[in-house]
């Protein structure tokens, strides 16, 4: 695997690490990508399951998961009406790590 080079105690960043804190960071996006760790949701559960969160910005944050490859969005045409469920890909269920380690911290420190 291809590691960044140099440290935070150096005064180096990973343009890659910081890419990844910059998207994780934003509000309300480990909080749905935690969601969704628990399996595929629709737009509403997701809504429910986060307070304080408004349809738009979960609608923009959804979107840009799915840019980054995180989040897929399927269609069930054939049901009535049309259902819309959003799921982590392969690439998404890799932040279980994260999540759990964010998680683990959160219930020590905070």
């Amino acid at each position: 695997m291809d590691r960044c080079q140099g440290t935070a105690e150096e005064g180096r960043i990973c343009p890659r690490f910081r890419r990844a804190a910059v998207l994780l960071g934003r509000r309300w996006t480990a909080e749905i990508i935690a969601r969704l760790l628990a399996g595929p949701h629709r737009f509403r559960e997701i809504r429910r399951g986060v307070p304080g969160l408004s349809d738009r910005l979960l609608s923009q944050r959804l979107k840009e998961l799915e840019e980054e490859g995180l989040v897929v969005r399927r269609v069930d045409a054939s049901a009535r009406p049309v259902q819309v469920a959003y799921a982590l890909t392969d690439r998404g269920r890799q932040l279980v790590g994260a999540v759990d380690a964010l998680h683990q911290w959160a219930h020590d420190w905070l």
